[in-house]
């Protein structure tokens, strides 16, 4: 984890061929500087990520006649992907020939907001735009801070109004170079050699971590994100051992490396309240484990911030599949935090999916360390996500409650549930948007939406939405599933999209959704049902789904329900 592939590493792995029944997508790669190497990188890096990729490199500087001409290869190849690359050295060449140089930002900012209205007026696709490294052209020098005349001034302004720009536009999404330039300092990220002979402005050393970026956010789209950190305690969250050194003896604040600790504990919270599920997985008696959290004045996180507490001497990689097991969640959506190499070895080898960072030996680089591998990138965010803990506290009552009875149909009936079922509407476009960018086991056909997407659902008038949400006497779990509906035609209704949160799975949501779907297809008077299997190496649960439901088999992905001859399934949810 403490490093990437080389390019030259990366250009070997850029040659392979795509996995067999894996899906590729496809990138479009555009700019006003060379890009070759960086779509050979892009292409690379993809593969090393395991996500099967065609890159197309458009031409040097034809970013204005590609987004202009309807008929150009950007349109015609319609990819999953453009990214889009205005690199600063041509910014600060157009700038110095600016007759109103006080706005340059504003009216670069509606050149490049052109480029994104026009390809998402042609295609459907999400576009990727590199942020501009900040530099000074020492023309100011530390004055360009106040003046509105300044490159430096103006550049910074420019990569703000891209913020707001982007996060007004579901399908626009910024890709960071700065932050990277900023990792590295100009001296390693620019090669003005490389750039005066070849417009190519980033050095090979670096090209890799453009590459990187580009595809962590790529992931985030199409769903492979981390959802879940578990941590250890002793000598990762506090300094010292609590069972050795007691409560006064662990380092946190104050006191000896505590700062670091605490402001590891601060990082974590911040994801937390992102999100993230926070776990923890120590070898510990449970009760002397807990006591920090509950004694010590200076601990930052709290037993309200953990979802799932793990303490016993068990040894990990048997806890860490224990709290998978109780989250649902894949593995390779867990990231595993732990001061001793001889327990990330042990988790590595047993389960190789699960992302375990090297962490440094110093504590006091943990936090810079963990930031730089950028192991949380998101492509949404929603209110949702900051009850995301409270509603995994719920589900180990839950689990707890079932126990106690002797049917799981008794333990259903005990839990109340109720069930809101509402078109979509504004307010849930993120959440929405979210769960079909996250959702991978209970996911039939796998289609990915932006927020942009999703609003187009809502005003085309060929589509019926539909969001789910379930309650139990424990608390809400939010809106937990999404169907998406489709004419094809005055007596067949396809499912074009049903997906749903593992956190419900077999509570007969799967029932009363499938109730649902054949009550509006009633009542728009349709005859039949359509439904599609689309296989991915995670939704396997969901192979047989529709035949457990009735339905019969057209072809090996396509299934058919007659809507008189369909009789509801029972559950124990009520409708509120």
């Amino acid at each position: 984890m403490n490093s990437i592939p080389t390019f030259l590493e990366l250009k070997k792995l850029s040659r392979e061929k795509a996995t067999a029944g894996s899906n590729t997508y496809t990138t479009f790669i555009m700019g006003d500087c060379a890009t070759q190497h960086l779509a050979t990188a892009i292409k690379g890096y993809a593969a090393y990520d395991a996500i099967s990729m065609t890159v197309f490199d458009a031409d040097y500087d034809m970013v204005d006649a590609l987004t202009i001409d309807s008929n150009s290869i950007l349109y015609t190849c319609n990819p999953d992907f453009v990214l889009v690359y205005l690199c600063t050295e041509k910014l600060l060449e157009k700038f110095q020939n600016s007759k109103d140089k006080e706005s340059f930002a504003e009216t670069e900012y509606e050149r490049i907001a052109s480029y994104w209205s026009s390809i998402s007026d042609h295609i459907h696709t999400s576009i990727l735009q590199f942020s501009f490294v900040e530099y000074s052209d020492g023309v100011f020098g530390n004055y360009a801070f106040k003046t509105t005349e300044s490159f430096l001034f103006q550049v910074r302004k420019l990569n703000y109004l891209l913020s707001v720009g982007a996060s007004s536009r579901g399908n626009v999404y910024i890709v960071d170079l700065n932050q990277i330039a900023l990792q590295f300092g100009m001296g390693d990220f620019l090669d003005t050699r490389l750039y005066y002979s070849a417009k190519m402005p980033v050095s090979l050393k670096c090209l890799p971590y453009l590459a990187k970026n580009t595809i962590d956010v790529i992931s985030a789209i199409i769903g492979k994100t981390k959802k879940c950190l578990i941590t250890d305690l002793d000598n990762t969250l506090w300094g010292g051992v609590i069972g050795d050194d007691g409560i006064q003896g662990i380092q946190i604040g104050d006191l000896g490396s505590g700062h670091a600790f605490e402001d590891l504990q601060r990082w974590i919270l911040s994801l937390k309240e992102r999100g993230i599920i926070l776990c923890v997985c120590s070898k510990n008696d449970e009760e002397v484990a807990k006591e920090p959290f509950i004694k010590h004045p200076e601990m930052v996180l709290s037993l309200e911030d953990i979802s799932v507490f793990v303490a016993n001497w068990e040894d990990k990689a048997t806890n860490i599949r224990k709290i998978q097991q109780t989250l649902n969640i894949g593995m390779d959506s867990i990231v595993f935090l732990d001061d001793n190499p001889f327990e990330r070895n042990l988790v590595r080898s047993m389960i190789p999916e699960v992302t375990i960072p090297e962490l440094p030996e110093d504590p006091a680089m943990y936090v810079n360390f963990l930031r730089s591998l950028n192991l949380f990138e998101t492509a949404s965010y929603s209110e949702a996500d900051k009850e995301r803990t409270k509603q995994y506290q719920a589900e180990m009552s839950r689990v707890s409650a079932q126990q106690k009875f002797e049917s799981y149909d008794d333990y259903l009936q005990d839990l109340c549930m109720t069930a809101e079922v509402h078109e979509f509407d504004e307010f849930h476009v993120p959440r929405i948007a979210q769960l079909t960018q996250r959702s991978n086991q209970f996911n039939l056909r796998t289609v990915r939406c932006s927020e942009e997407d999703i609003r187009r659902l809502i005003e085309d008038p060929g589509f019926i939405t539909r969001y789910f949400m379930l309650e139990d006497k424990y608390g809400s779990h939010g809106l937990i599933s999404i169907v998406i509906l489709k004419e094809e035609n005055k007596d067949d209704l396809f499912i074009y999209n049903w997906l749903m949160s593992c956190r419900v799975l077999k509570r007969g949501m799967e029932a009363f959704v499938i109730n649902t779907i054949v009550d509006l297809a009633r009542s728009g008077g349709y005859k039949r049902v359509i439904g599609e299997y689309i296989k991915t190496p995670k939704n396997n649960m969901v192979a047989n789904i529709y035949e457990e439901f009735g339905f019969g088999k057209i072809d090996d992905t396509h299934f058919e329900l007659v809507v008189d001859d369909y009789l509801p399934k029972g559950n124990f949810i009520k409708t509120e």
